[in-house]
Parts: structure tokens; C-alpha cells; sequence
């Protein structure tokens, strides 16, 4: 049982471990520490960088009530002004319209408009800025006027200045690295361990860690860290005004997808959705899980490495000669991978963990948790005290029946391309 004098440690600053402290500093909890290795925006998290994709088309009728809930918010709060950029979403495929058609499906029942893209032609006629094949042959889609994207790094900002307003402490650098939990004899935690050598003691634990969670606590084959790749193409003042106005483009069929021009660096970003890569740990790592598969190093570099799977940038350079091939062969201006932490069925984690008596389980995103971001503290606080609605307590259960079965992340139906792969030894030393 929580009480307001209660201490509160929230390890990991993204956006479930931020929103949660702020939600509970909203709420009068006066004792709440967040813990990580940097000061938010991490730069290395899911949550952080120039921009995340804000939309509510989705085939599962919880996630597309809850993300109309959030989009709302980015679009109608003052408080998103110069962070929620309005921009068409255009959604497509090349192999089969069945994820579209679930998805176009749910959006009907909720009475919430889309409009049918018809053909390619149709669709650069909509759209004269496109001037690639698109997804051809077999071409369908939809477009949704309903949609945006935030400046990621923006948002995380003011979420953590929310945070230290309402007197949230937050402990970073090596003394808010984490790398082990202790217990006593009922199973509580009693402290974390860190790697300054301190430790930091609690009544309560969220572990919001994303990609490095397996590493500190057992997931029980529910969770696996993967890494999606990223690229960005510098553009000239001529061209910011020549693509000012290109869509949100999502091949779900490749997973390639892109943003409209961030206008403070001047760059296109585009990115993949896909099933990604995966590192196994190495003692190195401080990892003190055995049954971790897949984890990032416990202290990566104060930026995100500027380095790319060779597969990964030839899938790149290929969706973004789908919709723009004039600038197929331009260089990029930077290439970097984002980490994910996934689930079996692309549900997130909302629960406490069953070896712990006070360890509360808030994350596993898989990649597609940022748009949440405006209502995400409301239900992870309501998960904290058990009063989520009992279908979505349901869904964000901590689940241990993964850990004898093989070959379980099977997604949500959203992922395109190649099959997840294991980093090979030069591609880990470089990342």
C-alpha cells in the first residue's frame, strides 16, 4: 500500500518512468526519486531524438481509444504548442490489405474518419509531392487527416521540468546507474545497487528501463530488447520549402516509414518498423540476468553511435527512393539505431513483477508507446494501485507462460521486412 510519505524510486527517466513520476508528484506522493544514467532526454532511450509519430490508426480497439485519448491532448493543449506538429498519415502495403483492413475496420466502428487510397496514381495526385512508385505493385492505403508528429526531445524536456516543479528528485550519472536490486528475506527490495557504489533505498520500485530491464530482473521470455534503424538526409533551405508539406508515409509491408522535415536540424528522418536486430549480452554488460537474450550495454556512449547495419541502410535508401528518388543516392547525414523493447504480442507491461513484493513492471513500448505519452502517467499510476479497468489490466499483465515456449515474438500484425537477426561481432563493436 502506497502512502504519500511513501519512497518512491522510479528507475529509468523515459516516457513510462517520467510520466509516472509526475503523475504521482500530481496526485501529492511527496517522496518520488527517478533514476538513469543521464539526465532525460537520454540519449540513447526510445523516447528521446527529434521526432516520434503521433497517430491513432490501429486494428486493436483499446490502443485506438487510448491513442485518439492522447492525440487529442497533442492537438488541443497548450501545452504541446511548438512540440505537435499536424501532418497527413498515409498508410500503405504491397502484399496483403489484411492489417489495413483490421485497421480501417476499428476506425469505422468508433465513427472516426479515413479516406481510401485508391491507387498509386490517385495517391501522387493527392499527394504531387510524392514522386516515387510508392508501394507498387499491389498497391492499397489509407490516409488519415487525423495525425501529426511530436519533437520527441521537446516533450521528454518539459516532462522532466514538469517533474522538477512538482519536486521530483532525480539521481543521474553513475550514482543513478543501475545494476543490481537488493532483496530481504520477504522478498522486498530494499535498495538499488549502483555503479558509484551507492545505494539508493525505497518502500516502492518502478522499473522503467525499456531495452535494459531483462538485464536486471528475469522477464520470463516476456520481453526482448531489438534495435530499428535510423537515418537522416540533410536538406537545403530550397528543399524544407519543397517538402514542407510531405505526409507521414508508412509502408507497412517494408516497415519503412518517414517524417515530414524537422525544422530545427534541417534533416528528413525516416525509419524502420520492423522485427530489427538483437544483441546477446556478454559479462562485460554487468548483466546479472542468465536468461537475458538480448540487451544494449549497460553504459553506452553519451550520443547514439552514428552506425548502421549495411542490410539496414540499403532498406533505407530503398523506401526513401519509393516516395522520393530524386534523393536516392543523397548521403546520409547521420545513421543510428533505436532500442525497443518488445513483447510476444506488442502489448506493453504494466504490472508488478511476481519475485518481488514491491516491484512494479511500467514499459515495453514496443515502439509505439511515444504517442501515449499526454495520458500514459494516468494509467500507470492507476495500474500502481490496481484499479485498471479490468480489460486493460488484463492486456498489460506481467506474464510469465512465455518462458518455456520458443519463438513467441510474433507481433501485433505491424512489422514488415526481413527477419530479426543477431548482430554479428563487428557490427556489436561498432554499436
Amino acid at each position: 500500500m502506497m502512502d504519500k510519505d511513501s519512497k518512491i524510486v522510479i528507475i529509468g527517466a523515459g516516457i513510462f518512468g517520467l510520466s509516472t513520476a509526475y503523475q504521482l508528484a500530481s496526485e501529492g506522493y511527496r517522496n518520488v526519486v527517478v533514476l538513469d544514467r543521464h539526465m532525460p532526454p537520454v540519449p540513447d532511450g526510445s523516447s528521446s531524438d527529434i521526432s516520434r509519430v503521433i497517430r491513432f490508426d490501429y486494428a486493436d480497439d483499446d490502443y485506438l481509444e487510448l491513442a485518439y485519448e492522447a492525440y487529442l491532448e497533442w492537438r488541443d493543449s497548450p501545452r504541446y504548442k511548438g512540440i505537435f506538429f499536424p501532418a497527413e498519415y498515409v498508410l500503405v502495403g504491397k502484399t496483403s490489405p489484411y492489417w489495413i483492413t483490421k485497421t480501417t475496420a476499428a476506425l469505422d466502428k468508433e465513427s472516426l474518419p479515413w479516406t481510401k487510397l485508391e491507387s498509386v496514381a490517385s495517391t501522387k495526385e493527392q499527394f504531387p509531392v510524392l514522386t516515387g512508385d510508392l508501394a507498387n505493385p499491389g498497391f492499397f492505403g489509407h490516409n488519415n487527416h487525423q495525425a501529426g508528429w511530436a519533437d520527441a526531445a521537446k516533450a521528454v524536456s518539459q516532462l522532466r521540468d514538469d517533474c522538477f516543479e512538482l519536486g521530483v528528485s532525480f539521481i543521474c550519472g553513475r550514482g543513478g546507474t543501475i545494476f543490481g536490486l537488493e532483496t530481504d528475506s520477504q522478498k522486498a527490495i530494499k535498495y538499488a545497487k549502483t555503479l558509484a557504489g551507492t545505494r539508493v533505498e525505497g518502500d516502492h520500485f518502478v522499473l522503467s528501463t525499456g531495452a535494459w530491464a531483462s538485464g536486471l530482473v528475469p522477464m520470463y521470455n516476456s520481453t526482448l530488447s531489438t534495435a530499428q534503424v535510423l537515418g537522416y538526409v540533410r536538406l537545403t533551405s530550397s528543399e524544407m520549402e519543397k517538402y514542407k508539406n510531405l505526409p507521414i508515409y508508412s509502408n507497412f509491408s517494408t516497415g519503412w516509414f518517414n517524417f515530414p522535415p524537422h525544422e530545427d536540424t534541417r534533416t528528413l528522418k525516416m525509419a524502420i518498423h520492423g522485427w530489427g536486430y538483437t544483441r546477446t549480452p556478454t559479462p562485460e554488460d554487468c548483466n546479472t540476468i542468465p536468461s537475458n537474450i538480448s540487451s544494449p550495454p549497460l553504459i553506452p556512449p553519451r550520443e547514439r553511435r552514428n552506425f548502421f547495419p549495411a542490410d539496414g541502410e540499403v532498406r533505407l535508401r530503398q523506401g526513401l527512393r519509393e516516395i522520393l528518388p530524386e534523393l536516392g543516392d543523397r548521403p546520409f547525414e547521420k545513421l543510428a539505431m533505436c532500442l525497443y523493447t518488445d513483447t510476444p504480442t506488442g502489448n506493453f507491461v504494466m504490472d508488478y513483477h511476481p519475485d518481488y513484493a514491491n516491484l512494479f513492471i511500467g514499459g515495453a513500448g514496443s515502439g509505439h508507446a511515444f504517442k501515449f505519452l499526454p495520458i500514459l502517467g494516468n494509467y500507470m499510476s492507476l495500474a500502481l494501485k490496481k484499479r485498471l479497468p479490468s480489460k486493460l489490466a488484463q492486456k498489460w499483465r506481467f506474464r510469465k507462460e512465455y518462458e518455456v515456449q520458443n519463438d513467441t515474438f510474433k507481433g501485433d500484425g505491424s512489422r514488415g521486412g526481413p527477419i530479426r537477426r543477431e548482430l554479428g561481432p563487428q557490427e556489436r563493436a561498432k554499436l
